[in-house]
């Protein structure tokens, strides 16, 4: 079963995380979830980054929101970083995780839109596990149905 870590860099970050979470157990995949500081706890994180079992991860932070580039720093997995509107409309966050040093690459996603982190860490699973693929195609198929609407001739 594909395993996902799901790291919140505070307990204000759970209301993201949360449907995350529910997105990600939709589709049948199995998530560590966790909330690790890597400025006040930056020992047990990377215990953690180095020991589990998850092949994705994906971090949720705001402010500096140093916990996707801490990841990235230590773990060779793909890293999401979410980036959450906690002051300046979530820019600093947004800025801090899309602009890694060359070498750290982490994913980043639009401000607070965890939806669109849990979608790329299954398109990630993906690539190794053939149902995870099923399934989204058939989540795709239903979202385009869902967007085209008949409106009529426009009378």
């Amino acid at each position: 079963m594909p395993i996902v870590a799901l790291i919140l860099g505070s307990e204000s970050d759970k209301t993201v995380g949360d449907k995350v979470y529910r997105l990600l157990k939709e589709f049948g995949v199995e998530v560590e979830y966790k909330v690790m500081s890597a400025h006040r706890s930056p020992k047990a994180l990377e215990q953690y980054i180095t020991r589990t079992k998850a092949e994705v991860f994906i971090a949720i932070a705001g402010l500096s929101a140093a916990l996707p580039g801490f990841i990235a720093s230590r773990t060779l997995k793909p890293v999401i970083g979410v980036p959450r509107a906690v002051q300046l409309g979530g820019l600093d966050s947004l800025l801090s995780i899309s602009q890694m040093p060359p070498g750290i690459p982490v994913a980043c996603v639009g401000i607070d839109n965890g939806r669109n982190a849990a979608l790329l860490a299954l398109e990630i699973l993906a690539l190794k596990y053939p149902e995870l693929a099923e399934r989204l195609t058939k989540y795709r198929r239903e979202l385009s149905e869902k967007s085209v609407k008949d409106i009529g001739d426009g009378n």
